[in-house]
């Protein structure tokens, strides 16, 4: 078999295990949601000290919620790559990048949203929490192809809750750090609860 017989065949094979992952559920994501929803709670109660008025001082509002959810992302993947490390063997690597690619475009939408908001509408900021809230309800629909079917009443919660936030959070409680912390923290709180259920056996067995 010549070299591009091999490219070919190496190609096909990639594809094929990529085409595997994308069809098979994806075990890696665990009861650590719990740290997300822990960290925004600890990001709701320091916005009091670090943004207590947010809507002239966005920006610290900003920053102080995106670090929040690099550190929920980091610790939910940190869990997604261990987890499937045990749980996926060989096929692990390509079950990491098909759950990615199923949530990655709606985190790049909520991060264009906020610059867009940013730049061309700063009066219209404070619906940002429902905004991010609806973007997440979505992203979570679209992995749930992937995914325990008790992981939709997460995203419906996101959905509702977003919508919740943007019908009622104007005013005098834009921008409230609880329009943030308590969806976030009981959506995750619900999120790893039903994680634990379906993989209840594997704690079983361990």
């Amino acid at each position: 078999m010549g070299e591009m017989g091999v490219d070919e065949a190496l190609s096909e094979i990639s594809a094929l295990r990529l085409q595997m992952a994308r069809s098979t559920e994806f075990r890696g994501f665990g009861p650590g949601a719990l740290a997300a929803g822990l960290v925004a709670i600890v990001a709701a109660a320091a916005q009091g000290f670090l943004a207590p008025d947010p809507v002239p001082d966005i920006r610290s509002y900003l920053s102080l919620w995106s670090g929040a959810a690099v550190l929920s992302v980091a610790a939910v993947a940190a869990e997604a790559v261990r987890r499937s490390r045990k749980a996926h063997s060989g096929l692990a690597d390509d079950m990491l990048v098909a759950a990615a690619e199923q949530f990655l475009p709606s985190a790049f939408a909520g991060v264009l949203l906020t610059f867009v908001l940013l730049a061309r509408a700063p009066e219209a900021l404070w619906m940002l929490p429902g905004l991010w809230q609806v973007i997440l309800g979505v992203g979570v629909f679209a992995a749930c192809r992937n995914l325990p079917p008790g992981l939709r009443l997460v995203a419906g919660w996101y959905m509702a809750t977003g919508l919740a936030c943007l019908a009622f959070a104007q005013g005098p409680y834009a921008l409230s750090p609880w329009a943030m912390g308590l969806p976030f923290a009981d959506g995750e709180g619900l999120a790893a609860a039903l994680l634990w259920w379906s993989y209840r056996g594997d704690h079983d067995e361990a």
